[in-house]
């Protein structure tokens, strides 16, 4: 299915929205919740799937939205569809802090394997599939299982990860080595494995965990700083900390401080 051709801009810097720009009757695919806004003359529609096996009646819907369900994702994807006459533009956020990465399927052999939940939105007749790993040491400790994503198509998609964003060309036989955490995504040409830390002090004193990713070249190789369960970590070990403290604790004032401040009482 050929993509359809979409414009885009996007916006901000650490909580990001992208803008895509419309011509009539052109469509883009999008997760449920991401939506931001959009002008008159877009219809919104919900789908089975990536919509990209809509013309393979029943069972290819349901086949694309099990896929979805392997993936951990919602049964159901939302289209946006401009029906007027002239441009119209819609946005869709990003989840939380970080970039939304624009991924250009033409540049990098119409396929990027990708961590589940990466995906945003993508232009209509982008394929949003499931990459099954084939080596065991990958499945078990990768940090995403036997199943990843993967974006095919010949359009734009969109991507969004935590923190800033480094993309690293590797060239052939060029290893890097990256916390299993951090991967967001790679060309189709790298080869992807798990390997272990080594060594008794790494092991129990390492703190950075057993495994890395090994990705070797030749391809693209996408990385984030800041990956969502490593600050929803932080924050609920510093939630614990503070649970049950009062606001002067600490302080010079102590409990007299909430005392000022009417809480004493």
């Amino acid at each position: 299915m050929t993509t359809h051709e979409i414009d885009y801009k996007i916006y901000g810097e650490e909580m990001q929205f992208v803008e895509i720009e419309l011509d009539p009757q052109e469509t883009v695919i999008a997760e449920p919740g991401s939506f931001l806004m959009m002008d008159q003359d877009i219809e919104m529609k919900t789908i089975f799937g990536d919509g990209s096996g809509q013309d393979d009646g029943l069972c290819g819907k349901i086949l694309g939205a099990g896929k979805r369900v392997l993936t951990g994702e919602k049964l159901f994807m939302t289209s946006f569809t401009h029906h007027g006459f002239n441009k119209a533009k819609i946005s869709f956020a990003a989840p939380f802090p970080g970039k939304i990465i624009p991924i250009d399927l033409t540049e990098y052999g119409q396929k990027i394997i990708c961590q589940k939940d990466s995906f945003l939105c993508a232009a209509k007749g982008t394929s949003v599939g499931i990459e099954f790993s084939k080596r065991l040491g990958r499945g078990f400790f990768g940090g995403e299982g036997f199943i990843m994503q993967k974006l095919e198509g010949n359009g734009m998609a969109f991507m969004h990860a935590g923190g800033y964003i480094a993309r690293k060309e590797l060239k052939p036989g060029e290893e890097l080595k990256v916390d299993t955490g951090c991967l967001v995504a790679f060309t189709q040409n790298v080869d992807y494995d798990i390997v272990f830390v080594g060594g008794v002090k790494n092991t129990i004193f390492g703190g950075e965990g057993l495994f890395f990713a090994s990705l070797v070249g030749p391809g693209s190789v996408w990385i984030q700083t800041l990956p969502i369960s490593r600050l929803a970590d932080r924050i609920l070990t510093h939630s614990k900390g503070y649970l049950g403290r009062s606001k002067g604790e600490g302080s010079v004032l102590g409990g007299l401080g909430d005392v000022l401040d009417g809480d004493g009482w």
